[in-house]
C-alpha cells in the first residue's frame, strides 16, 4: 500500500487569509480556487468546503422570473449539491424507491441538459427514509473527471468531457440505515469518503486514477454503551452518521477531520493512521461538515445531544475534555453547517433560529428566527449570509454583529440541497429544478 504524492504548487494560506489562523484549508479546492478564480465549485460547500464563495455581486433580491437566467427540471428525488466546473454543472439524481442512481449535466450557460447517465442500477435498494434521498451525497470535481458516490449502492469516476465511466466501485459494505449522505472529498490523488452505517463504520481512500483502495480504516470508538440499548433500531441510529469530511493544514502537518457517531476523529490523510478522537457518546447521525478558523476546529454532534464544539487543534489519543474551548448547546443545527466569518461563528437551526457567536469564546451576540425550517447548508458571499429553507424561502442576512435582514426572496418547491455558486452566479436545486441567478 503507497503513499500517495500530493500537488503542492499553490499556498493555501495565500487564499484564505485570516480565515485559517492556525489552521489552513488544504482540501484540493484550494489550488482549483486558484486556477479559476471563483469559476468553479468543486464540492459540497464550496472550494474551501466551508461555504465561502469568492463573489461579491451576488444578486440581492429575486425570485420566479426575476433574475432567474435558466430553470431546468431535474427528474428524480435527490438532495446533492450542484457542482460547477468550466461550462458544466452536474448533480446526481435517483429514482424515488433507488432503483436507478444518475448523474446529469447541464450547460452552466444556457441550461441544457447534456447528459444525463443512469451510473447503477440496483436490484435491491436499501430503506430510505423519506427525508431523505438515495442521492444526497455531493459530487466532487476537477478538471476532467467527476467522482461520484451513492454510498455502498456505488461509486464512479467519470470523464466530464466524453461521459465515459472510468472506474465502478460496488464492493463496499455498509448498511445506512437511513440511507448515505457523506460526500466524497479529493486530496492530492486519493478520494476519500466516510462510511458510518448500522453495521459497519470506516473510512476509505481510493487511488482517483484507478479506484483501487490505498487504505480504510475502521471506526476505533467501541459502542459500548449500546450493547444492552435493546432496540435494535436504536442501535443502528447510534452508530451511524451522514457528515462530510475536511482536510486542514495545522502545524505544518494535513490532517484529515471526520465526524462519525460518538466521536470525531483526525486521521494522517496519506495513510489513515489515527491522530486522535474526540468522544462525545451522546451524539449520533451527525450530518455537518468541520470548519475550521482561529486554532479551532468546529464540530457538530448532530442528533439526540445537539452541540456545536469549538475543540482546539492538536492533541493525541482520547482527546481530554480540556481540549474543547467551549460549547454551544442552545439552536444548534442537526444538519446545517456552519459559517465561520471574520471572528464570528453564524447558524441556523432546523427550525428556523439563527444564531451568531465570537469564533473564539462561543459568548452569544445575536438570536433571531428566520422564516421556515431548514436542511441546507447557509452561503457566505460579499459581507453577506445566505439561508435556503426548505418551503423555498431565501433569507439574505448581513454577516456581522448586528442582526439584519437584507432580503426575503422565494423560490417554488423548497431546498434541500446546499447552493453552489460560479463568478456571480448562484446554481440552486431545489426539490424538482436547478436554478441559475444572476
Amino acid at each position: 500500500m503507497g503513499t500517495p504524492m500530493f500537488a503542492s504548487r499553490f499556498s493555501p494560506a495565500l487564499l484564505f487569509g485570516h480565515r485559517s489562523a492556525a489552521a489552513v484549508l488544504s482540501v484540493a479546492g484550494f489550488f482549483l480556487a486558484a486556477v479559476h478564480a471563483g469559476e468553479a465549485w468543486p464540492q459540497f460547500r464550496g472550494p474551501g468546503g466551508d461555504g465561502h464563495a469568492v463573489a461579491t455581486e451576488l444578486p440581492l433580491s429575486f425570485g420566479e422570473g426575476e433574475h432567474v437566467k435558466w430553470k431546468t427540471a431535474i427528474h428524480g428525488k435527490a438532495w446533492s449539491s450542484p457542482v460547477v466546473w468550466d461550462d458544466q454543472v452536474w448533480v446526481t439524481t435517483a429514482t424515488d424507491k433507488g432503483g436507478e442512481l444518475s448523474l446529469v449535466c447541464v450547460n452552466k450557460a444556457t441550461g441544457a441538459i447534456v447528459r444525463d447517465v443512469v451510473l447503477f442500477r440496483v436490484a435491491e435498494p436499501q430503506f430510505c427514509h423519506p427525508f431523505n434521498s438515495y442521492a444526497s451525497p455531493t459530487p466532487v470535481i476537477e478538471e476532467g473527471r467527476i467522482y461520484v458516490t451513492f454510498g455502498s449502492s456505488g461509486t464512479a469516476c467519470v470523464d466530464t468531457k466524453t461521459g465515459a465511466v472510468l472506474w465502478q466501485r460496488t464492493d463496499f459494505v455498509c448498511n445506512h440505515f437511513r440511507a448515505a449522505g457523506s460526500s466524497p472529498i479529493l486530496h492530492g490523488d486519493l478520494l476519500i469518503m466516510n462510511f458510518d452505517g448500522s453495521d459497519f463504520q470506516f473510512v476509505v481512500a481510493l487511488d482517483k486514477r484507478t479506484g483501487k483502495t490505498v487504505w480504510k480504516v475502521n471506526r476505533s470508538v467501541d459502542f459500548k454503551d449500546l450493547d444492552a440499548a435493546g432496540q435494535p433500531a436504536a442501535q443502528g441510529d447510534f452508530r451511524k452518521a451522514f457528515s462530510t469530511p475536511q482536510v486542514v493544514t495545522a502545524d505544518g502537518r494535513s490532517i484529515l477531520l471526520s465526524s462519525g457517531a460518538k466521536a470525531h476523529y483526525a486521521y494522517e490523510p496519506a495513510t489513515g493512521a489515527e491522530l486522535w478522537r474526540l468522544e462525545e457518546r451522546g451524539q449520533h447521525s451527525s450530518s455537518s461538515r468541520p470548519v475550521v478558523a482561529h486554532g479551532l476546529v468546529f464540530f457538530q454532534t448532530g442528533f439526540s445531544k445537539g452541540q456545536l464544539l469549538a475543540v482546539k487543534l492538536g492533541g493525541q489519543g482520547v482527546l481530554p475534555e480540556s481540549q474543547i474551548a467551549w460549547k454551544e448547546k442552545k439552536n444548534v443545527p442537526n444538519k446545517p453547517s456552519i459559517i465561520v466569518h471574520d471572528d464570528l461563528v453564524t447558524l441556523v437551526d432546523d427550525s428556523g433560529i439563527a444564531t451568531c457567536l465570537e469564533a473564539k469564546t462561543g459568548a452569544e451576540v445575536w438570536r433571531e428566527r428566520v422564516p421556515g425550517t431548514y436542511s441546507a447548508s447557509p452561503l457566505y458571499a460579499g459581507g453577506r449570509i445566505y439561508l435556503f429553507s426548505e418551503a423555498g424561502h431565501v433569507t439574505v442576512l448581513a454577516a456581522g454583529r448586528t442582526f439584519r435582514k437584507l432580503a426575503e426572496n422565494k423560490l417554488e418547491s423548497g431546498f434541500m440541497a446546499s447552493p453552489a455558486v460560479a463568478g456571480n452566479a448562484l446554481f440552486l436545486r431545489t426539490k424538482t429544478h436547478l436554478y441559475r441567478v444572476d
